[in-house]
């Protein structure tokens, strides 16, 4: 059996994006970089399961800033609508050594996904994925992990040219989870927004040094880092931990003033469920 193990290491930086104005950045990106080509126009859903422990050790050593530190997640790219246990997912250890994000990942039908992280169960795997899946068994079964958040987003992304490779740039809008219903093939889930919706985040991910066109950018265009993690975000929205310092809160990012054009009446509610999988 051919290894489904993809592992890699990068670094990643973080801006909040109004979304009105990151079309603007995305299309002055798109001078030099390419648009990925699993992107399509307007974007693909993303959506993450993430597992804790009953205390939410994996929020907790986020919070407290530990210099390593690691989260289980099985992931699925695109609509859910459709979503059956052949569906391929993947099942992701996603880490950090101190300024470093590594990701190792396997790739999986949803059923023997779910055999593995929730049954507790050894799967099928081939000799070179052998470790990886001992790792997740292991995790899951010494810390008692849980299926503990759901978050979900259109993503759009962009890759590097040439002497950019390895560079890439997404922004993810229409921040939204659940902290219940932990399956992506419940036909009409309830989800609520986790990040105010006129906000949206741009992720810059290198493998190495950070191209000095794109902080020229970022600094020209007054975009400010924030420590985001949308894993936090949503565990402090639904109430399962206080607030941190790392909240995204709604006041220090008012929405923009209603205009003539668009009277807040035609504004989205930024409270309303969503359904799954909705564009």
């Amino acid at each position: 059996m051919a290894s489904r193990l993809h592992a890699f290491n990068r670094f990643e930086l973080k801006y909040l994006v109004p979304v009105d104005q990151a079309a603007d950045i995305r299309d002055e990106l798109a001078e030099r970089m390419d648009r990925d080509l699993n992107s399509p126009v307007g974007g693909y859903g993303v959506w993450s399961l993430y597992y804790d422990t009953p205390q939410l050790r994996f929020y907790w050593e986020k919070i407290e800033g530990l210099k390593f530190r690691r989260k289980l997640r099985i992931r699925h790219y695109g609509d859910l609508d459709g979503t059956t246990d052949s569906t391929p997912v993947c099942v992701e250890i996603k880490q950090r050594v101190n300024r470093v994000t590594q990701k190792r990942r396997i790739t999986l039908p949803y059923g023997v996904a779910r055999q593995l992280c929730d049954g507790r169960e050894m799967v099928e795997h081939a000799p070179a994925e052998r470790p990886f899946v001992h790792e997740v068994l292991d995790l899951i079964v010494r810390l008692n992990l849980q299926p503990a958040a759901i978050t979900g987003y259109q993503r759009e992304a962009l890759v590097g040219r040439a002497a950019d490779t390895g560079l890439r740039v997404t922004f993810d809008r229409r921040i939204r989870g659940r902290d219940r219903d932990f399956r992506f093939d419940i036909p009409t889930p309830e989800n609520r927004f986790t990040i105010p919706p006129h906000l949206s985040v741009m992720e810059i991910k290198v493998n190495e040094r950070t191209p000095h066109w794109i902080t020229d950018l970022a600094a020209r265009r007054n975009l400010n880092l924030v420590r985001i993690s949308k894993y936090v975000q949503s565990i402090e929205t639904f109430g399962l931990a206080p607030r941190s310092v790392f909240h995204v809160d709604e006041a220090d990012y008012p929405p923009p003033t209603p205009t003539k054009e668009q009277p807040l009446a035609q504004r989205p509610a930024q409270d309303a469920p969503l359904k799954a999988g909705a564009k």
